[in-house]
C-alpha cells in the first residue's frame, strides 16, 4: 500500500488538501497497517461493521466482535486518520428490530464521524455464497423497514444527522455540512462533498465518470492486465451522456440530496421546457396520486414521511426505465 501510494504521489499532482480514503476490514487491520495507513496520508477509513449480533455473524460467517472494532478505531486514530465511517446492514438472516438497534447503540458509542446504513441484497444468483443463508431467516419488506428506522432513530439520537436516503454524520462533518448549505452531491458511489464531474475508476472492471457519460474497464483481470501492459487503456465500454439524460441526472441528485427540486428552474438551465419532464410521465402522475411526491408550480418535494420512497420519486425522471416515454442515449 505505501508503494503504490508514493507511485501515485509521483505519477500524479496530489493537492495537500486532497481527501485519500480506503476501506477496512477491521478483523484483519494490524498495528502496521495502521501506522502505514497514516503514513501515507490517509485521512478517512470506512469500516464494515454490518451487524454485532453474534447469531447474525454466523449466520452470514462474519465473525466481528465489538472490541476488534474498537480497536481498529483506536489504531486508526492513533495512526492520524482523522475521518471514519461505519457500514451497517439490516435485513440479514436472523436480524431483529433488538439486534439492529443494539449495533446501531454499540457503533455510535465509537463516535465515527459518518454512517452508511444498507439493506442487504439477497441475489444468490448472481453472489453464490449466498446459497449457503436460509432464506426462510430473512426478514420480510415490513420488518426490513422498521429495522432501517429503527438503526435511524438510535443514530439520531445519538448525535447524528441524517444525510439524504442512507447516510448519518455528526453535526460538524463535511457531510452534514453540505447538506445543511444545499451543496451536497451523489454519484454512483454514493453522497459526497466532491463537486468535480471527472472520477477516474482505477483496475479491473472499474467504472469512471466524466462531464460527457461513463466508462468501464475490462472485467476479466487477464484482459485488464494485457491491455495496460500493451501500453493501452483498458477500457471495455463506453457511455455518452445526452443533452436531456444531464438533465435528468440533475433533476435526481437533487431529489436524492434534497428531496426536493425545482424542475423549471433544473430544465430552463439545460435548455429545456418543462414539460420534458412532466408531460406524459405516468409514473410521476401515480406518484402525486399515491402521496408520494407533490408538484407545484414545478416543485415536486417529497414529504417526510415518504423519505423512504426518494427512490420511486428520482425513478419517475430515469428516461431509462422506459415508462416515462423518453428516448434513450445510444451507447458509445
Amino acid at each position: 500500500f505505501s508503494r503504490l501510494m508514493a507511485h501515485l504521489r509521483r505519477s500524479t499532482a496530489v493537492s495537500d488538501r486532497a481527501e485519500i480514503a480506503v476501506e477496512i476490514d477491521p478483523r484483519r487491520l494490524s498495528s502496521e497497517m495502521c501506522r502505514a495507513l497514516g503514513s501515507a496520508g490517509v485521512t478517512r477509513a470506512s469500516l464494515g461493521v454490518q451487524s454485532f449480533d453474534p447469531v447474525v455473524q454466523t449466520a452470514i460467517n462474519r465473525l466481528q466482535s465489538p472490541e476488534q472494532t474498537r480497536a481498529a478505531v483506536e489504531g486508526l486514530r492513533r495512526a492520524g486518520v482523522g475521518g471514519l465511517n461505519f457500514d451497517l446492514i439490516y435485513g440479514l438472516p436472523h436480524q431483529t428490530v433488538a439486534s439492529a438497534v443494539e449495533t446501531a447503540r454499540l457503533a455510535a458509542a465509537m463516535r465515527p464521524e459518518r454512517f452508511a446504513v444498507f439493506g442487504y441484497a439477497h441475489v444468490p444468483s448472481f453472489k453464490k455464497h449466498q446459497r449457503l443463508i436460509d432464506e426462510a431467516a430473512l426478514p420480510d419488506a415490513a420488518t426490513r423497514h422498521a429495522q432501517a428506522e429503527a438503526i435511524a432513530e438510535t443514530l439520531e439520537a445519538a448525535g447524528y444527522r441524517r444525510i439524504g436516503l442512507d447516510h448519518f454524520a455528526l453535526p460538524d462533518d463535511a457531510l452534514a455540512i453540505a447538506a445543511a448549505t444545499g451543496r451536497l452531491r451523489r454519484n454512483f458511489q454514493g453522497y459526497t462533498t466532491d463537486p468535480h464531474q471527472t472520477l477516474i475508476g482505477l483496475g479491473a472492471s472499474a467504472i469512471g465518470r466524466t462531464a460527457e457519460g461513463y466508462v468501464q474497464n475490462h472485467v476479466p483481470i487477464g484482459r485488464h492486465a494485457q491491455a495496460i501492459a500493451s501500453g493501452r487503456l483498458a477500457t471495455a465500454k463506453g457511455y455518452r451522456l445526452t443533452a436531456e439524460d444531464k438533465l435528468r441526472a440533475a433533476v435526481i441528485e437533487r431529489l436524492m440530496c434534497d428531496f426536493r427540486a425545482d424542475l423549471g428552474r433544473l430544465a430552463a438551465a439545460h435548455g429545456f421546457p418543462l414539460d420534458t419532464l412532466v408531460g406524459d410521465n405516468r409514473m410521476l402522475d401515480r406518484a402525486i396520486a399515491d402521496g408520494i411526491v407533490t408538484l407545484t408550480n414545478g416543485l415536486i418535494e417529497l414529504g417526510g414521511d415518504r423519505r423512504f420512497l426518494v427512490r420511486v420519486a428520482a425513478a419517475c425522471f430515469d428516461a431509462h426505465l422506459g415508462e416515462t416515454g423518453r428516448s434513450h442515449a445510444k451507447v458509445a
